[in-house]
């Protein structure tokens, strides 16, 4: 079991983020995504701002990538790439919807000079990895299923020099890792065992004994899909019961709205891609 009211330390983080400009749910390529609801284009970009500024009056560092139009889920960056040790496998979207934001991550992060990995097999960047980098000497967790294909897992084994475990996901309303597990610390994580196969569950009790375990009312609001600096966690605030259990395991829960990002199927994880240098 966690330890209760162990004492945490955060660490400065820097992310990626890109402003839902030309965000809408033109096209439903997930179980959430609904074309007959409407979204509040300026209402999501006040809630992301919020998140954004939350981020920062944390102390972390938030790059921002141009939104371009015609691509509405750009808003959703963790999926544009995976960074480790200032290495960067490139995504390579599913849906041909998407496709196109690949190349505006690949842009980004050539200017900044970073090593880029361009990838042969379909994935969607954090998306569908998770870096736990003090856990078992640094593992990547990558998830399997509905987007990234299980080569993807082999190929950013070789392109990243880190040992890749692989997560199969078993329902569609959790299409993606990244909103059934996440890494709140470096040695630890949260997750929702249902959106696993039977063997993946396994892998993960063996691999974190501690781990903290999120249920379906949780994993239903999206409180999976957060970020964490080791002491705050920053999520969804629908999901109150979750942020109880990370209090009483010693984490801040720091709760955000993003009611109308929801609609495209994403929360807090999903607009932000971590730069780990």
């Amino acid at each position: 079991m966690v330890t209760v009211n162990q004492q945490r330390f955060p660490r400065k983080r820097t992310y990626l983020m890109c402003s839902p400009e030309y965000f809408a749910v033109e096209y439903a390529i997930n179980p959430w995504m609904d074309v007959t609801t409407p979204v509040d284009r300026d209402l999501a970009v006040k809630q992301w701002d919020r998140l954004r500024e939350t981020l920062v009056g944390l102390g972390h560092e938030v790059h921002l990538l141009r939104p371009e139009s015609g691509l509405p889920d750009m808003v959703y960056a963790a999926n544009g790439g995976f960074v480790v040790d200032g290495s960067v496998y490139g995504a390579r979207f599913k849906h041909e919807q998407r496709a196109a934001e690949a190349a505006a991550h690949h842009a980004f992060y050539e200017a900044q000079g970073w090593r880029f990995i361009a990838p042969s097999e379909t994935n969607e960047g954090e998306g569908d990895f998770a870096y736990v980098p003090e856990a078992h000497g640094g593992l990547i967790l990558a998830g399997h299923g509905f987007r990234t294909e299980l080569p993807a897992h082999a190929e950013a084994q070789e392109a990243l020099g880190r040992p890749v475990v692989s997560l199969r996901l078993i329902d569609p309303r959790f299409y993606h890792l990244d909103v059934a597990l996440a890494a709140i610390d470096d040695a630890n994580v949260v997750y929702f065992p249902g959106a696993f196969s039977a063997a993946s569950q396994r892998v993960l009790t063996q691999l974190f004994p501690d781990a903290v375990i999120a249920d379906d009312e949780d994993a239903m609001a999206f409180g999976l899909n957060l970020v964490s600096d080791g002491a705050n966690v920053v999520l969804n605030s629908e999901a109150t019961r979750l942020a109880g259990k990370l209090k009483a395991a010693g984490y801040t829960p720091v709760p955000v709205e993003l009611a109308e990002l929801k609609k495209g199927g994403g929360s807090v994880k999903c607009c932000i891609a971590e730069l780990r240098h």
